[in-house]
């Protein structure tokens, strides 16, 4: 292992947290998961967007914050790797998708006083899929608040990861990984080759494997 605080990032339904938790039971990692039953906002979100999206994404914000400032009150990343499911700026990204101009001006004041607190992962493992193999997976996990998830939103969303991981390529190593071309969930072969990467040392950039 090459590093000491992983992100597992991805779409809505592409397998993010399967993948966090298998990696940090192999490496007796500290696990970071996001909690999204914990939101009240979220079923009423997918329903009425507009009316919801502002308490959402603020409540959204505040639990992760509240996640990696225990992570890190706990010293946590003095001798062991931490793992999370979420990028701590995704925040900033679905908001900037979801809100009104006037609400996400308010959301980023509020956003940028706390960013510059956190730690930034050493590596950002980002699970690319096609539209269809999303909806697959959303569609099989059952929760009902995400039946009404359009492809058009997905898509959005997908473009608002690569739009900021060009922006913090500079200072990031981030690794796209095709994930509906792989089972790492079924097969051995394909989460060892995940495995792998994680012991090689990346320049900063957009790496795709």
């Amino acid at each position: 292992m090459n590093y000491q605080f992983i992100t597992i990032e991805g779409n809505i339904g592409a397998g993010k947290t399967t993948l966090a938790n298998m990696l940090a039971s192999d490496f007796d990692a500290e696990l970071v998961l996001e909690q999204f039953a914990d939101n009240p906002f979220l079923p009423n979100f997918y329903k009425d967007p507009d009316k919801y999206a502002f308490p959402l994404e603020l409540f959204f914000m505040a639990e992760r914050y509240q996640q990696l400032q225990e992570t890190l009150q706990q010293d946590l990343f003095e001798n062991n790797i931490l793992i999370s499911d979420y990028l701590f700026s995704k925040s900033q990204l679905f908001a900037a998708n979801n809100l009104s101009d006037h609400e996400f001006d308010l959301y980023m004041r509020l956003f940028q006083m706390i960013y510059a607190q956190l730690p930034k992962p050493d590596v950002i493992i980002y699970l690319h899929a096609s539209i269809p193999y999303l909806q697959n997976n959303i569609k099989n996990r059952g929760r009902t608040y995400e039946n009404d998830i359009t492809d058009e939103y997905l898509q959005q969303i997908e473009n608002a990861y690569f739009k900021h991981f060009r922006s913090i390529k500079q200072q990031s190593k981030i690794l796209i990984v095709k994930a509906d071309r792989m089972d790492f969930l079924n097969s051995e072969i394909d989460y060892l080759g995940i495995k792998k990467m994680l012991t090689k040392d990346y320049k900063p950039g957009i790496h795709i494997l």
